[in-house]
Order: structure tokens, then C-alpha cells, then sequence
């Protein structure tokens, strides 16, 4: 599929540059390869800056690791993960692989989190009576994965500071997205887990499982309401406070516990950085190819027309129509997260990293997930074809997990 959208951006822009060039515009050509060679320039640079962040939070997760933090937290998490996984006997390989899975996601260590997933889906698979179709607690585990559960978007978080340094932004505050994103997944993520267990039949009144996430819904709920009794400015200074205040706190602890159990937090740091970096030089190839994908497309002015029929049809039924230059990367999220990584860095390009359009974007890469990636790559890992109401229920999580994020960006930013 993202074969296909990647071909279809140049071949719509060749053509469109031809047609223009046949009416007069001798610059249109022109306009695409500057376009092209300008991407791959800012994919480059913007990869850069992004070595740094990532070395920087993985080394500090390699000394949460050894510390015994990350496991504490994938202990934490097991009671509500049995009560979705009824078919899972307890102690079984596969709780400790997904339970440790979904702790990378809540981190926003993508990375670390893919690894575990393909581990917790080999597990499940020993417990599967027909190897070709996908079981329940497979499927449950995949609606948990392309929810998008993240606690700290790191990744987006980094790149917004990155950009807003190129774009000389002084006293930037990158994690002011930190409580809409947090937000708008809590939104995804029960939109997924009732989806399936519908499906499936699992009962999700139960204690193990609602106390967490009554807790997590009064927590947000609270801290939503009470910020949106405040000054536009107040409140973004004070989501700014909190998404830095929970950052910090988390690493301190990392660091502190590490110290009391005798961890070298300072060998641990380096051992973490150091696959950071390779995370970061592994990203340039996806990055620079989407980044001049969508850059002649824009070049070529398919990106206004398709916005501006879209607006057409939004504002006839009277609805707001600023949300539309970050439509794009919630469009492309589901078939590849290097591509909405590529739109999202393009919206803040094009109207400031510090715009409504910036921050939706950022928003909504950041708690959404590639469906059909995972899909493919988990299911694909253990020779699954038959999915059954996997995708569906992923996507109308997808679907949810959008319009929410257009609801909360303008809550929170208008």
C-alpha cells in the first residue's frame, strides 16, 4: 500500500508540472526538483537533531531498565492484561512479552516496543489451534498496539524542539502537547478495547481492569477540565509545566533508583545512548523519501487542491476549516508512521511549529498508530492471513482516535 502512495505522489506531480508546463509555466519542473532536493536536505538535518534526543531518552531508559523501573511497570500493568487475555493460562511466556510490549508504547519507545511485540505474538501463536488465523488474544493484542498508547510522545516532542530551534523560537516549550496527546490516546485506546472485546465477548466491568482506567479517566478528565477553565495562555503554560514536570520526574526517578540498587547509571546511560544513535541514522532513508515525496506533490499544487476540496465540503456544513493542513497526517498514519512523521515535520515547516496546524499535527502523530504496518509486520511474523475483525476494529479506533484529536487541539489551542 505505501508502495503505492509513495509512486502515486510523483507520478500526480509529474503530470501536474507537465500540464502546467503545456499551459505556460515554464517554472514548474523547476519548482519540483528544487522541492526534491530541498527535502532531502531538511530529512537530513532534521535526523540530525533528532540523534541527539533519542540517544538522550534511550540512554536514560537503559538505566530505568537496570534500575528494575521497566519491569516494575510492566509488573503494575499485568492484572488489567490478564482480564483481557482470558485465553492466555497465567504465567504463560507471552504476559510477560505483552506486558512489557505495551510499557515500551507507554514510553513512546517505538523501537524497543516492536521487538517485544513480534516475541509476544510468536507466544501467542503456541496457543493456536489453526496457525493461518488469528486468535482472540492475538487480535486483542494487535487493538492494543495500533491504539497508539503512549504516556510521552518522545519522539514528537524532539523533533518540535529540533524545528523550533531552525526556526528561531526562544523559551519553547516542545511537551505542551504532552496532555492532549495523553488525551486523545486514553480516547483511542477505549475506543479499541471495546470495539474488539464486543466481538469477542469479554466482559470489561470488572475491577482488575476499570480501576486503572477509572483512575486514568478522572486523572485526565480532571486535569482537562480544570485547564479549560483558564486563560488560553495560562493553560498552555501550565501543560507546558505538567508534560516537563512528568518528563523530569520520570528520569529523575530512573536515575535515583538506579543509584540505590548500585547501577553504574553513568555506563548504563552510554550502553542506552549508543542505540539511540543507530535508531536515529536508521530513520534519514524513510525520512528523506517521504519528505521528497510529499515535497514535489506540494510543489506541484496537489496538496492545496486536495485541501481545498476538502475544505469545500467542510465548510458547507459549517464547520471550522483550520484543522485542514494537518488532515494529511492523520490520513497517512495508518499505512506508515515515517510517512506521517514526513507530513507532520512538512506542517510545521509550512505554517510555523508553533501553529495550530504544527501542534494538531504533533498531536496526532503522537497518539495514533501505523495500522496496517502492524498489522502486516506482526500477523505477517507468525504467518497469519486470515485476521478476522483485527482491521476493522483497528481502523474505526483510527477513526475515533482523529476526530478526537481535532476536538482536543481545539479545546486546548483555540
Amino acid at each position: 500500500m505505501l508502495n503505492y502512495v509513495w509512486l502515486g505522489f510523483f507520478v500526480s506531480a509529474f503530470v501536474a508540472a507537465l500540464v502546467q508546463t503545456l499551459l505556460g509555466d515554464v517554472g514548474a519542473f523547476a519548482r519540483l526538483v528544487t522541492a526534491l532536493f530541498d527535502a532531502a536536505r531538511t530529512g537530513f538535518e532534521i535526523a540530525l537533531g533528532l540523534t541527539g534526543m533519542m540517544a538522550l531518552w534511550l540512554g536514560f531508559m537503559k538505566v530505568g531498565e537496570r534500575a528494575g523501573m521497566i519491569g516494575a511497570l510492566a509488573r503494575g500493568v499485568s492484572p488489567a492484561l490478564r482480564q483481557l487475555f482470558p485465553g492466555v493460562p497465567a504465567g504463560h511466556p507471552a504476559q510477560g512479552a505483552m506486558t512489557m510490549n505495551i510499557s515500551a508504547n507507554l514510553l513512546g519507545l517505538d523501537n524497543a516496543a516492536t521487538p517485544l511485540g513480534l516475541k509476544a505474538m510468536q507466544d501467542l501463536q503456541s496457543l493456536n489451534s489453526r496457525p493461518d488465523t488469528a486468535t482472540n488474544a492475538q487480535i486483542m493484542f494487535l487493538a492494543l498496539n495500533t491504539a497508539g498508547v503512549t504516556l510521552i510522545p518522545t519522539s514528537v516532542i524532539a523533533i518540535r524542539q529540533t524545528l523550533a530551534i531552525q526556526q528561531g523560537l526562544t523559551g519553547f516549550n516542545a511537551a505542551d502537547i504532552f496532555l492532549p496527546t495523553l488525551l486523545v490516546t486514553a480516547v483511542t485506546l477505549v475506543c479499541a478495547l471495546t470495539a474488539v472485546s464486543l466481538v469477542q465477548r469479554v466482559p470489561l466491568l470488572r475491577a482488575p481492569l476499570l480501576v486503572p482506567l477509572a483512575v486514568l479517566a478522572a486523572l485526565v478528565g480532571g486535569l482537562t477540565w480544570w485547564l479549560g477553565r483558564l486563560p488560553a495562555g495560562a493553560a498552555g503554560r501550565w501543560m507546558g509545566l505538567i508534560g516537563s514536570g512528568v518528563i523530569m520526574l520520570v528520569l529523575i526517578a530512573f536515575l535515583l533508583t538506579g543509584a540505590l540498587r548500585r547501577v553504574n547509571v553513568y555506563d548504563a546511560f552510554i550502553d542506552g545512548a549508543k542505540e539511540g544513535f543507530g535508531v536515529a541514522v536508521g530513520i534519514i532513508p524513510y525520512l528523506v523519501a517521504m519528505l521528497a515525496a510529499v515535497a514535489v506533490f506540494r510543489a506541484a499544487g496537489l496538496m492545496d487542491v486536495l485541501l481545498h476540496g476538502i475544505g469545500w465540503v467542510v465548510a458547507a456544513l459549517g464547520l471550522p476549516t483550520d484543522f485542514l493542513p494537518a488532515l494529511p497526517v492523520g490520513l497517512m498514519k495508518p499505512l506508515s508512521g515515517s510517512g506521517a512523521r514526513a507530513l507532520m515535520v512538512d506542517v510545521m515547516q509550512t505554517y510555523g511549529v508553533n501553529s495550530f496546524p504544527g501542534k494538531l499535527a504533533a498531536i496526532i502523530q503522537g497518539s495514533t498508530e501505523t495500522t496496517f504496518y502492524v498489522l502486516a509486520v506482526y500477523f505477517g511474523s507468525v504467518g497469519i492471513k486470515h485476521t478476522r475483525h483485527a482491521l476493522p476494529c483497528a481502523l474505526l479506533a483510527d477513526v475515533v482516535g482523529l476526530a478526537a484529536a481535532v476536538v482536543v487541539a481545539y479545546v486546548f489551542f483555540r
